[in-house]
């Protein structure tokens, strides 16, 4: 439900806010931007703001180095920083835009361009020449469609976080499958799980395949996602309606739900206490896992672990691997667009994309980074660096951060048995036609 002229009323945090007040002027017209014809006199403070960057010496050090890179071509302008976390962003933003204050640069999540472009928050970089197709000979497979609504680009990627799957060889080999072949559809994944799955008198003693959530807050999002690419389905329609409830978002639903009802591979809300994926300590045989694992013997669970780890995909319809990350964009409203845009080409620069990769165990999305150090550190990794293309991302319309808050709830509401996953899937349909 496409939402242009409306004010941003309600709050965008992902754990929800108070409401606020205000439209975003679109300002951003194609054109009106342009690139300064001598940088080295241009003066004046830049603002920006990013959760990429933590407060660690490692932090400060890659921070200043992109600050130093930008002052090379604009020596005279000052850039004030915003350190903020992603749990504060949205309400940042939010209440930015509504007092028609907005960083000139900032950082924010995938699934994040819809809401904001579609209130004219932030700038169409077509004025500096950046096309989809552009885009695409600059990032990763894959890492275009985050950044692009209504056909126009309102940022680059720069870093990529994946979700992706990793197994037990020694677990397939006991079970008596072939550790060279993990399962590719979602029937496939839950015949292994079955044959995976350890249980003592009842009591999950090893799970068949582990959604990796916090065991307080669910949050099965990400691995539904995921899943629904598989089948084939979308998040939503090109007109921007959902499309989640229609038969191939049901299906990946009713995968999830079997998984626990049925085949009894896991148990509802099953996690760690430290929030540690549950394969990674072999108390689930499969599972989600995030794209870096510390093989250290010292800091991390040590070269025999990784060694007996394998990756894969789901492919169903598609291959499908949940992709999060972050996307530098900026401010409509910013009196600096050509050292805005400058700042933004520092910060998607193959050198300080692999600095963030590092600092945020994630993939670099330039191109030109590909077979970087920092991805070819761990196995995970280079998983999922070999994967891009099979992204799957959540989001996609104006909506998205409105209805999100609404997902984990419905989910849950599913997965514990309390309605079908049409019903639920209904319900959040319904939701979103409101918003």
């Amino acid at each position: 439900m496409r939402s242009s002229a409306r004010c941003l009323a309600a709050a965008l945090a992902l754990a929800g806010l108070l409401s606020v007040t205000g439209c975003a002027d679109r300002t951003s017209a194609v054109g009106s931007f342009s690139l300064d014809k001598d940088p080295s006199q241009v003066s004046g403070t830049l603002h920006f703001m990013t959760p990429g960057y933590p407060t660690t010496p490692e932090g400060k050090a890659a921070l200043q180095k992109v600050i130093d890179t930008f002052h090379r071509t604009y020596p005279k302008v000052k850039v004030e920083t915003d350190l903020a976390s992603f749990s504060h962003l949205s309400e940042k933003v939010t209440t930015s835009i509504a007092a028609g204050d907005m960083p000139d640069v900032m950082v924010t999540g995938v699934g994040w361009i819809p809401p904001f472009a579609d209130k004219g928050a932030f700038a169409d970089l077509s004025a500096f020449g950046l096309t989809p197709k552009s885009l695409a000979q600059q990032v990763r497979p894959g890492f275009v469609q985050p950044a692009v609504y209504d056909g126009k680009v309102y940022g680059v990627p720069n870093i990529g976080g994946a979700k992706v799957i990793a197994y037990r060889k020694s677990d397939f080999r006991a079970a008596g499958l072939d550790p060279d072949k993990p399962p590719t559809t979602l029937a496939q994944l839950r015949s292994y799980a079955k044959k995976l799955t350890i249980r003592k008198g009842g009591k999950l003693v090893r799970s068949g395949f582990d959604f990796w959530v916090n065991p307080v807050q669910h949050q099965y999002i990400q691995d539904y996602v995921t899943f629904l690419k598989a089948t084939g389905g979308r998040m939503y329609d090109s007109g921007g309606a959902a499309a989640f409830n229609e038969p191939k978002g049901v299906e990946a639903l009713q995968v999830m739900d079997d998984l626990i009802s049925k085949d009894r591979a896991t148990d509802f809300a099953t996690g760690a206490a430290d929030g540690s994926p549950l394969v990674l300590s072999d108390r689930a045989a499969m599972g989600f896992t995030g794209a870096y694992v510390d093989c250290d013997n010292k800091t991390g669970i040590g070269k025999k672990t990784c060694d007996d780890l394998g990756f894969f995909n789901i492919t169903g319809s598609e291959e499908s691997m949940f992709m999060g990350g972050q996307i530098v964009s900026l401010s409509s409203r910013t009196k600096l667009p050509g050292a805005s845009y400058q700042l933004l080409k520092v910060l998607t620069s193959p050198e300080a994309e692999q600095d963030l990769a590092k600092l945020n165990l994630a993939i670099p999305a330039a191109s030109a980074a590909v077979g970087s150090a920092v991805e070819k550190s761990n196995p995970a990794s280079e998983f999922a660096a070999k994967s891009t293309a099979a992204s799957a991302y959540a989001g996609g319309a104006p909506n998205w951060l409105d209805l999100q808050n609404a997902f984990t709830p419905a989910l849950d509401e599913v997965l514990m048995g309390r309605r079908s996953p049409q019903q639920g899937l209904d319900i959040l349909a319904k939701k979103a036609g409101a918003m």
